[in-house]
């Protein structure tokens, strides 16, 4: 799989990261290869929105345009501030936009052992498993 990967990049809440932090992976597919352009523009602009959001702790984002399939995976402080991050207007505006050219997706999130950065095997793993 040709797929390129963004560093984990810190968000504010990175300063003082709670104990069990609420990490939330995704898996994004589009239905074309001509809606890939588009949607790596558009996962950018989130992504850059997410690591200066309240409560982040982090971000990177995955990419294998060839296969149409796009990943995320995030850290946060809290549930509420990863909920209040999917309600905000940039989130929001991205989720509306993209609708149209999504394929298919999976989400997972779940309650880290530990402030650590989380990995790709696990989140890989927990997406498989909520298929």
């Amino acid at each position: 799989m040709l797929a390129m990967t963004l560093p984990w990049t810190p968000g504010p809440a990175a300063q003082r990261p709670p104990a069990r932090p609420v990490v939330m992976a995704a898996e994004l597919r589009v239905r074309g290869l001509r809606h890939v352009p588009g949607f790596l523009r558009q996962s950018l602009k989130v992504r850059d929105r997410a690591r200066r959001a309240p409560g982040a702790l982090g971000v990177t984002l995955r990419a294998a345009p060839l296969r149409r399939t796009f990943w995320v995976l995030s850290s946060w402080s809290d549930q509420e501030a990863l909920a209040a991050f999917v309600r905000s207007g940039p989130h929001r505006q991205a989720m509306t936009a993209l609708r149209p050219v999504m394929d298919r997706s999976a989400f997972a999130s779940w309650e880290a052992q530990s402030a650590a950065e989380p990995g790709w095997t696990e989140a890989r793993r927990r997406l498989a498993e909520a298929g």
